[in-house]
C-alpha cells in the first residue's frame, strides 16, 4: 500500500491554530463593519441598524476631497508604475540573460524587501532637500513616491504573464515578416493586457492602502483618505469612522477580487 503524502493539516493542533489565527485576523474587522451601521455613537453597545453615519462620512466636505485625492493619487501612480514595470519586465524578460541583471532585479524589488518605514524616511530626506531647493510643494513628490514604491508590486504579475508567453509566437511573427513593432503591438501586447491589468490593480490598491509612505512626504493640506482617518482616530474614534473604514475596505476587497479572478483566468 503506498503511504500517503505528507499534509501540514495532520500535525496536532493544526485546526486550533488555524482557527485561532483567523479569529486574530478577521474579527476586528468584522467588529468594526458591525458597529459601522449602528445607531448610536457607542462603540460597545449596539444601539440599532442604521445608516447614518454613512449618510455623515458622504456629507463631510472634509471626507470627500480626501477621497477624490486619494483615488487620484493612487489611479495616477499606479499608471506611471504599471508602464514603467511593463517596460522593466519586457527589458528582464525578452532580451535574454545579461551583466547585472540579477542586480536589477534586486533593485526593482527593493521596496518589498526594505521595510516601509526606512523607504518613508529616506524619502522624506530626499524631498526634503528638494523642497528646500526648489520651493516647490506640489502633489508631484506624493505621485512619484507612489509610483516608486508601487514598480514592483505591478512588475511581480506583468513579469509572470510574459513568461508564460510562448517566444515562438513572436518568432513566428518575425518569420511573417512583422517588424518587432508590429509582432509587440500585435502579439505581445494582447497577449499580456491581463498581467498589466492585473499589476494596475495591484498597484492601485497598494497605493491607495500605503499610509506612512504619504505621511512622510506630504506636505499641508495633502491628505489622503488613510492619513486623515489616521489624524482623526488620535482625537476620537466614531462610529463615522468605522463607515469611512468599511467603505475603503469594500473598494479594496472589489479590486482585490477582480484581480484574483484575472490572474485565474489567466493561468486557465
Amino acid at each position: 500500500m503506498a503511504e500517503k503524502g505528507y499534509s501540514v493539516r495532520r500535525l496536532p493542533g493544526f485546526g486550533l491554530i488555524a482557527v485561532l489565527t483567523f479569529t486574530m485576523l478577521y474579527l476586528p474587522i468584522v467588529i468594526l463593519v458591525f458597529f459601522s451601521f449602528n445607531a448610536g455613537p457607542s462603540q460597545a453597545v449596539w444601539d440599532g441598524f442604521s445608516l447614518q453615519w454613512y449618510e455623515a462620512a458622504f456629507q463631510n466636505r472634509q471626507v470627500r476631497e480626501v477621497s477624490i485625492r486619494s483615488l487620484w493619487l493612487a489611479a495616477t501612480a499606479a499608471s506611471f508604475a504599471t508602464v514603467l514595470a511593463t517596460l522593466a519586465a519586457l527589458g528582464t524578460t525578452r532580451g535574454g540573460r545579461f551583466p547585472g541583471q540579477t542586480m536589477i532585479y534586486a533593485l526593482i524589488n527593493q521596496p518589498l524587501m526594505v521595510p516601509e518605514i526606512v523607504t518613508g524616511i529616506a524619502l522624506l530626506i530626499f524631498v526634503a532637500a528638494i523642497k528646500v531647493q526648489t520651493g516647490y510643494t506640489g502633489m508631484g513628490y506624493l505621485v512619484a513616491a507612489h509610483t516608486a514604491f508601487c514598480i514592483p508590486f505591478a512588475y511581480l504579475p506583468i513579469r509572470a504573464r510574459l513568461e508564460t508567453l510562448d517566444p515562438a509566437l513572436e518568432a513566428a511573427a518575425a518569420d511573417l515578416y512583422a517588424s518587432p513593432v508590429q509582432a509587440f503591438f500585435s502579439i505581445t501586447l494582447p497577449l499580456l493586457v491581463p498581467g498589466i491589468v492585473a499589476g494596475f490593480m495591484l498597484g492601485f490598491v497598494i497605493s491607495l492602502d500605503t499610509v506612512v509612505i504619504t505621511e512622510f512626504v506630504k506636505s499641508a493640506g495633502q491628505d489622503t483618505l488613510p492619513t486623515y482617518m489616521l489624524g482623526q482616530l488620535r482625537r476620537t474614534v466614531t462610529p463615522e469612522m468605522n463607515a469611512i473604514a468599511t467603505l475603503f475596505l469594500a473598494l479594496s476587497l472589489i479590486i482585490v477580487t477582480a484581480f484574483f479572478l484575472i490572474t485565474r483566468t489567466r493561468g486557465r
